[in-house]
């Protein structure tokens, strides 16, 4: 059975447990197959299976490989709605950019967009499955922690534009080296060069990404800066202040505004957002917001109403301290960007209660004795550091096992007053410290 007449199947039974098509994914504790026949016992009528041996009738459809199935009927049933699909990548910053895009376009359209951060080879067929006639336009986030992901991802979405938000250092483990993030990043790029009338929204102030596009390139782009002077780039924007929530002003190029004889004045937005680094994700949103044609007042009104969640860039007042918790992902790049920001904020007593960073490889070491260096002259008041690959770098700093220490410590004598990043990988636990700071 080809995928064609696989799909012309699964449109027979639609998700619902009732009638529904089981198929048998597999995972590093489970595996799929063992249930297709309970699942049919339950009421599915079929089931996509990839081991012979658990083919029992004529119900049981034996596929080479189920997640590659599960791509491939994904990829089928995109291929019924003819509508932009813009995918989204990067190092860190694509789910905010890929929630912030959806904001300013649901000014517009009805917008299918990944919930949460479904986006490796499970959670992206999972998202084009959720597309239905009423939708207008599709944002899809692609991750990746190994050369080759963003290019299976890209040919299941088939994307119609796209973004990379940024390249760094990260992954380092499974990349090998940061010339292969680049490489898997730029995979979106070179999928995009092979289809017609494509568009790639790029921040033309990242050399790394800039590389990625020759000159002689036949794709369209969408430039975006942080140089206000630039009047090649499509949206121009700059921070207004950032004590603690971004606020920034934006305006369209010089040339066009006086060829189109529309007024120069900027456009003022604060947003809800902490960090200074949200600036290239909110320029990003702006220059796909204006290619698709949504309302500049909207635009702004989208951004404005935008509040982060899931532990990302969020600021928090408890009866003791101000938060900043970013407790979702750490890598070298993110946690730099974040002290960054940090050092903009005034504040009489500040502390940073810091995760280790993960999937580094060899650079680890060098990577976390760097981190560390830098918070040595960071006059920061406290600086607590989590995880043990942090336990052979000498320092002044006090340093904890995992977060459960943590908590332990903050029962016995919880900090106040002050202000306090938290910033670790989810994997940390972090984002368990809030309730007793």
């Amino acid at each position: 059975m080809d995928i064609k007449e696989l799909y012309k199947l699964y449109q027979q039974h639609p998700q619902i447990p009732k009638d529904s098509i089981f198929l048998a994914l597999k995972g590093e504790s489970f595996d799929g197959n063992k249930f297709a026949a309970s699942a049919l016992e339950k009421g599915c009528s079929y089931a996509i299976i990839d081991e012979p041996e658990y083919k029992q009738d004529d119900r049981f459809i034996l596929v080479d490989n189920c997640l590659q199935t599960f791509k491939d009927l994904a990829r089928e049933h995109r291929r019924q709605f003819d509508i932009p699909v813009i995918g989204i990548t990067g190092t860190n910053g694509k789910t905010t950019t890929k929630e912030l895009i959806a904001a300013v376009l649901s000014q517009k359209y009805n917008v299918l967009y990944t919930q949460g951060n479904f986006n490796n080879d499970v959670g992206v067929p999972k998202t084009l499955f959720r597309l239905t006639k009423e939708h207008e336009i599709a944002v899809i986030e692609m991750g990746a922690s190994h050369p080759g992901d963003i290019k299976t991802l890209v040919e299941t979405a088939e994307p119609t534009c796209g973004l990379i938000t940024n390249v760094g250092r990260a992954h380092l483990q499974g990349f090998g080296s940061f010339e292969g993030v680049i490489k898997t990043k730029g995979e979106l790029y070179d999928f995009l060069r092979s289809q017609k009338d494509s568009l790639i929204f790029i921040n033309a102030d990242n050399e790394y990404l800039m590389d990625l596009i020759s000159d002689d390139e036949e794709v369209w782009l969408s430039p975006y800066s942080t140089d206000a002077d630039n009047q090649y780039s499509c949206i121009s924007g700059e921070i207004i202040a950032c004590d603690p929530f971004l606020k920034f002003r934006w305006r369209e190029p010089l040339m066009v505004l006086e060829e189109e004889g529309r007024s120069t004045k900027w456009h003022k937005v604060q947003t809800k957002l902490i960090g200074s680094y949200n600036i290239d994700n909110l320029l990003a949103a702006i220059a796909v917001g204006i290619n698709f044609g949504v309302d500049r007042k909207k635009i702004c009104a989208a951004l404005e109403e935008y509040t982060p969640s899931n532990n990302r860039s969020q600021m928090t007042i408890t009866e003791k301290n101000h938060l900043i918790v970013d407790a979702y992902n750490a890598n070298p790049t993110s946690m730099h960007a974040a002290l960054d920001n940090f050092s903009l904020i005034q504040a009489e007593k500040k502390m940073a209660i810091l995760g280790q960073m993960g999937e580094l490889g060899e650079e680890s070491e060098k990577e976390h004795r760097m981190l560390v260096d830098r918070l040595e002259s960071s006059g920061y008041d406290e600086v607590w550091l989590v995880g043990d690959n942090f336990k052979d770098i000498a320092c002044p700093f006090r340093k904890f096992h995992d977060v459960e220490e943590v908590k332990l410590a903050l029962k016995e004598n919880c900090p106040e007053g002050f202000y306090i990043l938290i910033k670790g990988s989810n994997s940390n636990k972090l984002f368990q410290l809030p309730e007793l700071l």
